[in-house]
């Protein structure tokens, strides 16, 4: 072999070498970020957790303090009841059936006393409840902007706002492509709880609006609600009889209208959970 060949040959391997180093490089470069993006959401996961997480104790140490405040008012009575019913039969001065309605006022004291247990464990019963749906929701719409759109727990509601951009064109109440997807993800959590009642709330923002048959805001507001629920009954088959549709027009604003963002976040899709009142009122009745 004589030197061109040699050269040739040399300068052949050292090509190649850079070629293959070149790939491997960018290989790697795009695991790193695949990895980036992943590590990028499941911060944005953890953070919803968190904040959901808050709100649920801020709710719990609430219902605490007021369930304390009852325990403490039932136990005062208790005692001040007590302490005259033996004042009074030790000077004699009461009779047999004023001592009994004394005794029955006290064992009505106690049965408030279990009352007032039978409702915390409801009520704690019900955060855990709320808590694992907003988890599930949060979990299966985790990949969306927070502004587009917010799940929240408040004062024991559930509470599910979408922005319009995410439903609607502009001065429209046709549901977009993207806005059938998304609503796919609620219906999907929704459907897990078959008892569950809702209300879809349509919000816009104060700039006058009249479009073909849709006279104002109300209207537009009232047209985007059915829009969202004839969704969520005709494509995902979720009950009618648990659904209720509402126009809210401008008048529930979150923001102020005076700023383009102000009036974005006012134009909104809202998802109400509806507490369950039959089974609360049933908590109200006497047993037997």
């Amino acid at each position: 072999m004589n030197c061109k060949q040699v050269l040739f040959t040399g300068l052949s391997s050292l090509l190649l070498f850079s070629c293959v180093s070149s790939k491997k490089y960018k290989g790697e470069i795009a695991k790193y970020n695949e990895l980036s993006g992943n590590y990028t959401k499941l911060q944005g996961d953890l953070k919803g957790c968190e904040d959901a997480k808050a709100e649920y104790a801020r709710n719990k140490t609430s219902l605490e303090n007021e369930i304390d405040n009852l325990k403490k008012q039932n136990e005062f009575l208790k005692q001040n009841n007590t302490q005259a019913l033996k004042q009074l039969q030790d000077l004699s001065v009461i009779s047999s059936s004023q001592a009994e309605s004394i005794k029955k006022s006290l064992e009505n004291i106690g049965a408030k006393d279990a009352y007032i247990q039978d409702l915390q464990a409801s009520m704690a019963r019900k955060d855990s409840l709320n808590m694992a749906l907003v988890m599930n929701l949060k979990g299966a719409i985790g990949n969306l902007a927070d502004e587009d759109i917010n799940i929240k727990v408040d004062k024991g509601v559930v509470y599910i706002d979408i922005s319009d951009k995410l439903l609607f064109n502009s001065g429209s109440y046709v549901i977009t492509t993207q806005a059938t997807e998304v609503l796919g993800k609620v219906a999907k959590v929704l459907q897990a709880q078959p008892d569950i009642e809702f209300m879809v709330e349509g919000h816009t923002d104060n700039v006058k609006f009249a479009k073909g048959v849709l006279l104002d805001n109300w209207d537009l507001s009232v047209h985007r609600a059915t829009a969202v629920v004839r969704i969520l009954q005709n494509k995902y088959g979720l009950n009618p009889a648990h659904i209720a549709a509402a126009g809210r027009g401008e008048y529930l604003p979150v923001a102020p209208n005076d700023t383009p963002a102000g009036r974005a976040a006012n134009r909104r899709t809202r998802i109400v959970i509806l507490p369950q009142l039959d089974q609360f009122f049933k908590l109200l009745e006497p047993k037997k």
